[in-house]
C-alpha cells in the first residue's frame, strides 16, 4: 500500500455553486405552488418537481464538503477501495460517495513508561527513553496497521527492550559500547530499530533517546559500591603509573647531568624512598631522606 495522491475542487467555490441552486430550487418550488394564471398545472408542477429534486442534489452534494487541516491528510476510499490522499489545506470537496479519514501529519512525540529489563550482563535496570515521530505515508498508517498510534508505542517499547539488553550499563573494556557512556551510538541504534519496526506503518522516526537510565533500585547500592571501587582502582593505577615515571625521569636527569653516579643498589634504594613520597600515605608511612645517598 503506497501513497497515491489525488485532486480535489476548491470548496469555497464550489459551496457558493450549490448555495445559487439551493436558491434557485427553493424560487422554483414556491413559484410552483403559487397561482400564476400564465401557467397551466403542468408547468407548475414541473416547477415544483425541479425544485426538490435541485434542492436533494444540493443537499447530497454537501456531503461532498470536508476540511483539510496544515499538515494533514485526508484519506479517501470508495466503498472500502483505497482511491488516494488529498493533502490541499482549507474547503474541499469530492464526490459524495467517497468515505474521508483524516491522519494528522505533524511532528509528535512521547516519552515512554520506566520499563524494567535485564541488560547485558544481566543486572536488572531501568530505562525510558523519548521518541519523535511522524507519519510520512497516510494510506500506510490507515491500512497497513490497526492502529497506528498505539502500534507507535507499542513497537517503540519493544525497540526499547532489544536494544537494553544489546549492551552492559557501564563499559568493562576499552573500546566496547555501553547504554551510560554511549549515549550517541546507543540513540542511533534506537533509532535504526525503530525505523524498521515502524516502516511498514508509513511512520518516520525523527529521534530517539534515552531520557532515563539507572540501576533497578534492589541492586542500585550494590552496583554504587563497585563503581567506587572501580573508581578507587582506576585512580591509583594512574597514581603509580605517574609515580614510576616521574622516578624514570628523575634518574635519566640525574645520570644525564652527571650529578652523582649510583650503582644498583643505591637506585634501589632511591627509587623505593620517591616511591613511597610520591604514592605512600605521608601521615603513616616514613620518608627517608635521601641526601645521605649523595
Amino acid at each position: 500500500m503506497k501513497e497515491n495522491p489525488i485532486r480535489s475542487l476548491p470548496g469555497i467555490p464550489f459551496l457558493l455553486a450549490l448555495l445559487a441552486v439551493t436558491a434557485l430550487a427553493v424560487w422554483l418550488f414556491a413559484t410552483g405552488l403559487g397561482p400564476d394564471p400564465k401557467h397551466s398545472g403542468v408547468v407548475s408542477g414541473i416547477r415544483i418537481a425541479s425544485g426538490v429534486i435541485l434542492g436533494a442534489l444540493a443537499f447530497f452534494s454537501l456531503i461532498g464538503l470536508y476540511t483539510v487541516q496544515p499538515n494533514q491528510a485526508a484519506v479517501i476510499s470508495l466503498f472500502g477501495k483505497y482511491v488516494g490522499t488529498v493533502k490541499d489545506n482549507g474547503l474541499r470537496w469530492n464526490n459524495p460517495f467517497y468515505s474521508k479519514k483524516k491522519v494528522s501529519l505533524r511532528v509528535r512525540n512521547f516519552e515512554s513508561g520506566k520499563l524494567k529489563v535485564n541488560e547485558l550482563d544481566g543486572s536488572p535496570i531501568e530505562i525510558a527513553a523519548v521518541i519523535v515521530w511522524q507519519v510520512v505515508d497516510a494510506s500506510e498508517a490507515v491500512y497497513n496497521v490497526d492502529d497506528y498510534e498505539s502500534f507507535v508505542h507499542i513497537q517503540s517499547e519493544s525497540a526499547l527492550r532489544a536494544m537494553a539488553t544489546s549492551y552492559p550499563y557501564d563499559q568493562h573494556e576499552e573500546g566496547q559500547l555501553a547504554l551510560r557512556s554511549h549515549a550517541t551510538e546507543i540513540s542511533q541504534h534506537l533509532k535504526n530499530e525503530l525505523a524498521e519496526r515502524l516502516a511498514d506503518a508509513g511512520v518516520q522516526v525523527i529521534d530517539a533517546r534515552i531520557s532515563h537510565l539507572a540501576y533497578a533500585p534492589e541492586i542500585a547500592q550494590a552496583m554504587l559500591q563497585r563503581q567506587q571501587a572501580n573508581a578507587v582502582i582506576a585512580a591509583r593505577t594512574r597514581i603509580v603509573a605517574g609515580a614510576v615515571g616521574m622516578v624514570e625521569m628523575a634518574l635519566a636527569e640525574l645520570q644525564k647531568n652527571g650529578v652523582v653516579q649510583l650503582d644498583e643498589e643505591r637506585k634501589a634504594q632511591m627509587v623505593s624512598n620517591l616511591l613511597v613520597v610520591l604514592c605512600g600515605d605521608r601521615s603513616t608511612q616514613p620518608i627517608v631522606n635521601t641526601g645521605s645517598l649523595y
